[in-house]
């Protein structure tokens, strides 16, 4: 009777041991398959404004003038003053060959709006609280460029900047059309194309050997102005930019 005992039991044990094995071999065939990661979805490619393109001269051929445009953020510093990141500015202009064969170029537009200054009018928190103390620069064209590029060298472009405060009359500006900033930027690092159609490059650009002179037609407070900005500054002064840029020939461009 013991000797039977022991033979159900061991029978028992084996079938469970089988039936375990049989079960651990189908949980592990069983497993779910590991789903791949999928590919991040490429960045949007920008979108562009071609209204402010300028008309070219009478003669040219359409098809070898580009309307440019240009736009870019970054960060300043005139005199004493720094703007971490002012606001994005486009910059459209068109060039290419005249029916001599020499370069062409026609200004376009700048546009962009105001950047607070850190400090405001005095230079410390307090102008930064009080809005009647509040300072902005806003950038306009200073009149001249010449955006032909030699191989790192981008060529000319002048500013003048507006200040903007409750304290200052409108016309207080920072460069005149007769005597503006000029910048002469410079290519940092390579360029990269990220986009072929539209075609649109991105790239950094950089100069720090401008001089700035000081704020005029800012009625009374332009000695503070001034003395607060630091300026005039012959040195020291710096701009950096993150640029995108494309462009569209004008056969592309709908009749002006």
């Amino acid at each position: 009777m013991q000797t039977n005992t022991l033979r159900r039991r061991a029978a028992v044990g084996l079938g469970l041991a089988a039936a375990l094995t049989v079960a651990v071999a189908g949980t592990a065939t069983a497993a779910p398959t590991p789903t791949p990661t999928p590919a991040p979805a490429p960045a949007p490619t920008p979108s562009y404004d071609f209204t402010d393109c300028p008309a070219i001269p009478a003669g040219v051929d359409a098809a070898q003038w580009k309307c440019e445009v240009l736009t870019a953020t970054g960060s300043l510093k005139l005199g004493d003053r720094t703007l971490p990141e002012f606001a994005p500015m486009t910059l459209t202009h068109a060039e290419g060959p005249m029916p001599d064969g020499s370069k062409g170029q026609v200004w376009g537009a700048l546009r962009s709006g105001p950047t607070a200054v850190p400090g405001g009018l005095i230079g410390n928190p307090a102008g930064d609280r009080n809005p009647a103390l509040g300072l902005s620069l806003q950038p306009e064209y200073g009149g001249r460029s010449d955006f032909y590029s030699v191989g790192d060298d981008m060529g000319l472009f002048t500013l003048r900047y507006r200040a903007l405060s409750p304290l200052l009359p409108p016309g207080c500006t920072i460069g005149t059309d007769g005597a503006p900033i000029e910048i002469r930027l410079k290519r940092v690092g390579k360029s990269e194309r990220i986009s072929k159609n539209p075609p649109v490059i991105k790239f950094a650009a950089a100069d720090d050997s401008f001089a700035v002179p000081a704020a005029k037609g800012c009625g009374p407070l332009g000695k503070v102005l001034n003395d607060k900005l630091g300026l005039p500054a012959g040195t020291g002064n710096s701009i950096t930019l993150s640029a995108l840029y494309t462009f569209r020939t004008y056969d592309q461009l709908p009749p002006r």
